[in-house]
């Protein structure tokens, strides 16, 4: 049985596309302008098609194999609101967002998936987005949904709400339906990190996970024009600290046995990896930040397999 093809643009460091894939997917083309991102597609799957190049220059009637593909998909930079935030890099995003939907007009793919901010979905601040894109893909014959996914229903041990559009052609759209959780509980940090924090041997690990029973605050990779590695902003930091964690920052390993961890424990990029539910043998580039910032950027994987599951469902009628 033929799979069914996608391309991915602002693939980063291949959330989604992992998603895809466990959910039936093949991958024609895989796109984003970052150096690093694409060496760890590349070093994680050798086989597949990943250029580097910058969304807003990309001329698919160069890469004619992604013309009629069955979807077309996009975890983008977070977009900010004009009253929010006033900076250069606001105004790329919301490019990159609109250049997505117009690679459509070319593509001409039977199923558009883009990943996003939360507010994207309902938020009064975006209306002039929405109302764009709604213009566009009616225009294009695509019925379309918003909703909102938090990764943490899908068995990723945090918070992460994700703003979602799922645009189909017509005859496809009322078969599709927004992915249920496949969880009934949320798994806490503690026994998601037990394994990896013991990893050297630390006598605290069992002490520490039993006290980490919330789900991760949202992970942020951050600028990668500003900074260095840490968990996010301060409320995040805050927390962190509840469940012993300094989040101020990212550890080069895990405790040792003979480490005196009295206070806060700081986590690795690994760690960081499993908290986004990449699997276990998948690589990153770069050194540490470089590999942290690829990992809070990511939307994580089963939440891809759990939307390319139902686009897939509404495809095969």
């Amino acid at each position: 049985m033929n799979k069914l093809r996608f391309v991915d643009v602002c693939a980063g460091a291949g959330g989604l596309a992992l998603g895809f894939e466990k959910a039936g997917f093949e991958p024609v083309l895989l796109l984003d302008k970052k150096r690093i991102a694409c060496e760890t597609l590349r070093m994680n799957r050798p086989t597949w098609n990943v250029l580097e190049a910058d969304l807003l220059d990309f001329d698919p009637a160069e890469h004619r194999q992604t013309y009629d593909v069955d979807l077309l998909s996009a975890g983008l930079p977070r977009v900010k609101s004009n009253a929010t935030v006033a900076r250069i890099e606001t105004e790329e995003e919301q490019r990159l967002l609109e250049a997505s939907v117009l690679l459509a007009h070319a593509v001409q793919p039977r199923a558009l998936v883009i990943e996003n901010v939360p507010g994207l979905v309902d938020s009064p601040k975006f209306e002039s987005i929405r109302d764009f894109i709604r213009k566009e893909l009616e225009h294009l014959g695509y019925r379309f949904r918003w909703f909102v996914l938090n990764a943490a229903d899908f068995g990723v041990p945090q918070d992460r709400k994700q703003g979602v559009l799922v645009a189909l052609k017509d005859r496809y759209f009322d078969a599709f339906v927004p992915p249920a959780p496949t969880v009934t509980e949320h798994l806490p940090v503690g026994p998601a990190l037990r394994s990896s924090v013991g990893a050297r041997g630390w006598p605290g690990a069992d002490a520490w996970a039993a006290q980490a029973i919330s789900v991760a605050p949202t992970l942020v990779g951050g600028s990668d024009n500003r900074g260095g590695a840490d968990l996010g902003p301060t409320g995040s930091k805050k927390a962190w600290a509840r469940m012993r964690v300094n989040g101020g920052t990212v550890a080069d390993e895990v405790p040792g046995p003979n480490d005196d961890v009295s206070g806060l424990i700081k986590l690795t990029d690994a760690q960081a990896a499993i908290l986004q539910a990449f699997p276990q043998e998948w690589r990153f580039a770069g050194k540490k930040t470089a590999r942290y910032r690829q990992i809070g950027h990511a939307s994580p994987p089963p939440v891809g397999t759990a939307l390319g599951r139902a686009v897939a469902t509404a495809l095969k009628g």
